[in-house]
């Protein structure tokens, strides 16, 4: 069987497959118009007779992002119609007074409340009206509908009347149903009515998109779906729970960071994964950081995702003045088509892979390995018009260009570090996406860092994360107990139900569950809280969320502690592609390498820089700056002021 890992960026779609023991990468051009253009074309340079494919998507993503979602129907309990509206009150910019929140998934009109009540023990209080429900099947099919959120009061702790609700849908409409407790069984309306919304938006675009892939997909292939959460789920889960995908492109090289952290020994690390058209960071210690309160677009998105902060710069990010005089970069970005003006493709304005190329840091004929041309020509006219406008020469503007996108990419990183009480100088920044390694360094150097990794391919790193991935589920429940009143034999009870769904539903996608690792944890707060912490199950669970909240807040309390929630992972272990190593010794001398010099520009002025050819880097190899590394799928920049050492695995190690 052929493994196959399919990463779809804004630029290009990234392939990495494994089959007898070697893994072979390659790049195509994305197709935005259709992304499973590209999927389906780069599958079939992958000889094999049956293949396992395991996609990074960025469909659900974009299509929340761009509101090209199926038009959607709420169905909620009278009264509670207009909570997707209200929300937390909460306002993102409290001095803005032109802030308007962003416009609910579902419109007014689509909002339809019924009678029927349950209470927060699962007890029944009002029956719904059937009859209602039928009506209201019946406008919802009169205004072309496609899918239909329903999402009950309650509804964690009994679920009845969400399910005869769909009963009855279901007679009369053949649209996708989303079902709160099925979504997010936990307590807290809004969130839960939220993401149960966002799946129902999302889903039948997913569904289409992966009915297409598998309709084109050779007899015998099957497809899995990363998910945000940093594992993968089979495709009929991914239809239905399209929600649980919305980040899967930079889980993948979250999860891949994780896997080459662990087999190197470190535990600390910052990811920096800069592609063409965005770049993402996360933080790693000892294990990557999950998070149940993300954001997307301004909703609440509140199942187990990676906790990773996206920003709007990458190699295809458009330079420009703003009304101030100003110079800006990003968010916007060239993309595939028509790229950066390098590209040659029609492209008119500057990007940060045009300031790269203008400053001798890319070079032309080793771009994607020789097969993708660049032409550096071309620029000397729009570096030299736009430096007019701002009174500079094009020397200066090109480096002022990476200083502002850098500046961008550092706030990120201060985020997830300094923000959050981590010292960055503490961590190593794992680098790749396929412009990492020309920035990498240099945010080393600001925020204090002073090691920076680079594996082999960073330009294909994600895509190998897809190899990576392990089968993870995530499940929850809303129990709202106090912890002096929890009877530990209960919880146990509690949890065992959620494993044996665990299990059944592995088993359902066809997983053995033998090879399955199921970890229980809890959501607890103290009394009067209106946030939570999250604490492995264990026989003193109660002294570990005393401990807990006293290293995150440096403080804790006397007071009644509460159990909110249950959380179960439930984590098959997947077979692996070994990682090759080399055999021959030690050797510190590059010199077998190198390929030749070129001027490169620091600080305004032009250097002679080495270039070497990293496949022919071996152990040992030391690399002083300045320096280019060039590979298929990316380049890498040592400044001046620092070294690259190779280790035994193919990384590059830069020390500052």
């Amino acid at each position: 069987m052929v493994i196959v890992g399919v990463d779809t960026g804004g630029t290009f779609t990234d392939f990495v497959y494994y089959t007898e023991g070697k893994v072979t990468i390659f790049k195509i051009p994305s197709t935005p118009e259709n992304p499973a253009t590209a999927v389906l074309k780069g599958l079939k340079k992958i000889e094999g007779s049956v293949k396992r494919v395991v996609h990074g998507s960025t469909v659900a993503t974009n299509t929340l992002l761009e509101r090209k979602g199926a038009l959607t129907a709420l169905i909620t309990n009278s009264g509670f119609e207009d909570v997707l509206e209200i929300g937390r009150q909460n306002r993102k910019r409290l001095y803005d007074l032109h802030y308007r929140k962003p416009e609910p998934l579902v419109p007014r009109q689509l909002r339809f409340g019924i009678k029927g009540r349950v209470n927060f023990k699962g007890e029944i209080l009002e029956d719904i009206d059937e009859s209602q429900v039928e009506k209201i099947a019946e406008e919802i099919l009169h205004k072309k509908v496609e899918s239909v959120a329903v999402c009950l009061l309650h509804s964690y702790a009994n679920c009845e009347h969400e399910r005869r609700v769909k009963e009855i849908l279901r007679k009369k409409l053949k649209v996708h149903i989303s079902l709160s407790h099925e979504i997010l069984p936990e307590f807290r309306e809004y969130e839960r009515t939220s993401t149960t919304v966002i799946n129902a938006y999302v889903s039948p675009v997913m569904e289409s998109y992966i009915g297409f892939l598998e309709k084109h997909l050779k007899k015998g292939d099957t497809l899995n779906i990363m998910q945000s959460n940093g594992g993968v789920i089979s495709s009929s889960v991914a239809r239905k729970e399209a929600v649980r995908t919305i980040l899967s492109g930079p889980a993948a090289g979250v999860t891949a960071a994780f896997h080459l952290g662990k087999l190197l020994g470190i535990e600390k690390i910052v990811t920096f994964d800069m592609g063409g058209t965005s770049t993402d960071v996360s933080l790693i210690e000892k294990r990557p950081t999950v998070t149940t309160e993300a954001e997307i677009d301004g909703l609440p998105l509140k199942v187990s995702v990676l906790d990773i902060h996206t920003i709007g710069a990458g190699g295809g990010s458009i330079a420009w003045i703003d009304e101030g005089g100003i110079l800006r970069v990003g968010p916007r970005s060239a993309g595939a088509n028509p790229g950066p003006i390098c590209y040659g493709k029609g492209g008119k304005q500057i990007t940060v892979t045009d300031a790269n190329l203008f400053l001798g840091r890319l070079i032309p004929n080793y771009f994607l390995g020789g097969q993708m041309r660049l032409y550096p020509e071309k620029l000397k006219e729009p570096f030299t018009r736009m430096a007019r406008l701002l009174k500079t020469d094009p020397l200066e503007l090109a480096e002022a260009i990476l200083a502002v996108t850098n500046s961008n990419m550092e706030r990120a990183l201060r985020r997830i570090t300094v923000q959050r009480g981590y010292n960055p100088a503490d961590f190593t920044l794992f680098s790749f996406g396929g412009a990492g390694g020309l920035h990498a360094v240099f945010l080393a150097k600001d925020l204090g860092i002073k090691k920076v990794l680079i594996p082999p391919d960073p330009g294909i790193f994600s895509a190998m994360g897809l190899l990576m991935a392990d089968v993870i589920r995530d499940y929850s429940l809303t129990i709202m107990l106090k912890a002096d009143r929890a009877d530990f034999s209960l919880l146990e009870e509690k949890f065992r139900e959620l494993e044996e769904k665990s299990l059944k539903d592995l088993e359902k996608e066809g997983f053995l569950p033998e090879r399955v690792l199921l970890e229980r944890s809890l959501d607890m707060r103290y009394k009067g809280q209106s946030y939570e912490i999250t604490v492995p199950f264990c026989k003193n669970y109660v002294e570990k969320f005393h401990e807990e909240h006293e290293r995150l807040y440096t403080y804790k309390h006397e007071t009644e502690v509460e159990i909110v929630n249950l959380r179960l992972r439930a984590t098959l272990i997947t077979d692996k592609p070994s990682i090759p190593a080399f055999e021959e010794e030690e050797k510190e001398d590059p010199s077998e390498a190198f390929l030749f010099s070129v001027k490169t520009a620091f600080g305004g002025e032009f250097m002679n820089t080495r270039v070497f050819d990293r496949k022919k880097l071996k152990w040992g190899n030391r690399v002083e700056g300045p320096a280019l590394i060039v590979e298929y799928s990316s380049t890498t920049l040592i400044p001046p002021f620092a070294s690259a050492y190779v280790d035994k695995l193919s990384n590059l190690l830069i020390n500052l």
